[in-house]
C-alpha cells in the first residue's frame, strides 16, 4: 500500500505516517527530514528533490508512506502513485494546540520525523504559519485541487473521530488487498 499523508502543520501527519508504517510494515519518508539540515537550515532544493525521487524509486515495487506537502519534492508523482491520499484538514486552533503540546514534549530534542540537528522549537513565526500563512487561499486551493483530481482515493480527515474512522477504512483496504493477493479490485 502506498499512502501520501498531506495537510496543515500541526495536524498530526507525521504521527499518522508512523502508525501507518508500522501497520503496513513499510518504509516511511517524512519530507521534513529531507527539507531541513541541522539547525533548521533548508537543504538545497535539487538535493532534496533527488532524495525524494530516490525513495520513490527504491520503493517502487513495495509499499510506502510519505508525509508532507512539499510540492517541489515529487508531489505529483507521489499523489499519482499513491493508493490512498489522506488529507489532514484539522481546524487551525486544534493544529496550534497539538503543535504546542508537541513542542513541550520534545523541548530541547529532535523528533525522529525531523532532520537531524533540528531541535524542537515553537516561535511566533511558526504560530503565525499555523494560524494564517500556512492556510492562505493559495494553499487551500492546492488542497482542494488535489482532493478533486484524486477524489476516488482521497480521504479528508477533520478531527480525531474521523481519523479513527479513516484508520478502520485503511485496515479494511489492507485486508481486501491481502485477500486478493495484493491486486486492487
Amino acid at each position: 500500500m502506498k499512502i501520501a499523508v498531506i495537510g496543515y502543520s500541526g495536524a498530526g501527519k507525521s504521527t499518522l505516517a508512523k502508525k501507518l508504517g508500522k501497520l503496513f510494515r513499510c518504509p516511511v519518508l517524512h519530507l521534513d527530514r529531507i527539507q531541513f539540515e541541522p539547525g533548521w537550515k533548508e537543504r538545497d532544493r535539487e538535493t532534496a528533490k533527488r532524495m525524494a525521487e530516490d525513495f520513490l524509486d527504491e520503493n517502487e515495487n513495495r509499499g510506502w508512506i510519505i508525509d508532507g506537502n512539499y510540492t517541489g519534492f515529487s508531489q505529483e508523482r507521489r499523489l499519482r502513485e499513491a493508493d490512498l491520499i489522506i488529507f489532514m484538514n484539522y481546524p487551525r486552533w486544534i493544529c496550534l494546540w497539538q503543535a504546542l503540546v508537541r513542542s513541550r514534549i520534545y523541548r530541547g530534542r529532535t523528533r525522529e520525523d525531523m532532520g537531524d540537528g533540528c531541535i524542537e522549537k515553537m516561535d511566533w513565526e511558526f504560530v503565525w504559519w499555523i494560524l494564517h500563512k500556512g492556510r492562505s487561499r493559495k494553499k487551500k486551493r492546492q488542497y482542494r485541487s488535489i482532493a478533486e483530481r484524486y477524489q476516488e482515493k482521497t480521504l479528508v480527515v477533520k478531527n480525531r473521530r474521523q481519523l479513527r474512522s479513516v484508520m478502520i477504512q485503511v485496515v479494511e483496504r489492507r485486508k481486501d488487498r491481502l485477500s486478493t493477493g495484493g491486486r486492487t479490485i
